[in-house]
């Protein structure tokens, strides 16, 4: 509710490693925002908020939407990466252009379960329970999408870590070898 006194009420908001979700409120120009140790009110819809935090980190939500059909051929609800480097993951319940889409960080997801509505309850990992109007099939499948999607980027990330790796700390004459005739390989591309 947003008269709630005991949630903080901001105009701006960016979404950081403690968002557990965002969520529409009845209000159709406002937010509620779950964090791990609180709740607050943002003026804003949940995908201006979405929009806003990725380009906070260096893209906007429809070239995070574009990074994800490009990576997983998914183009309806697709999970997005807000930021990467601190592996802040988000996922719609519901096609991002409806007003009662909720977005879930897939980092704070304990439990789920379905309800007897068709709805689907969630446990965040600091306890707090919500219910949102998704079926539980529905949910999971978007879970796992996004589990899909943070395992891609991980794992490139640490193959460029690796790269970086063995070109600063050779073990061996043979690995600088391999990598300066990669590099060599990139370099003759242009």
């Amino acid at each position: 509710m947003v008269n709630d006194p005991t949630k903080v009420r901001v105009e701006d908001y960016t979404i950081n490693r403690f968002t557990m979700a965002i969520l529409p409120e009845g209000n159709k120009f406002c937010s509620e925002v779950l964090e791990f140790e609180q709740e607050l009110f943002v003026e804003k819809r949940p995908m201006e908020v979405i929009d806003q935090s990725c380009r906070y980190f260096g893209s906007s939500y429809s070239g995070r939407k574009t990074g994800t059909k490009d990576l997983m051929k998914v183009t309806h609800k697709p999970p997005i990466v807000i930021d990467p480097a601190n592996s802040i993951y988000f996922f719609p319940t519901t096609s991002s252009t409806r007003a009662h889409c909720a977005w879930i960080s897939h980092s704070f997801v304990k439990e789920y379960s379905a309800t007897k509505e068709d709805n689907t309850d969630i446990t965040f990992t600091n306890g707090k329970q919500i219910t949102v109007p998704v079926s539980v099939g529905s949910f999971e499948n978007q879970l796992f999408r996004t589990a899909q999607l943070r395992t891609i980027i991980s794992s490139r990330i640490e193959h460029e870590q690796r790269k970086i790796n063995m070109l600063l700390f050779p073990k061996n004459e043979k690995e600088v070898n391999a990598f300066y005739e990669q590099l060599i390989r990139k370099m003759n591309r242009f």
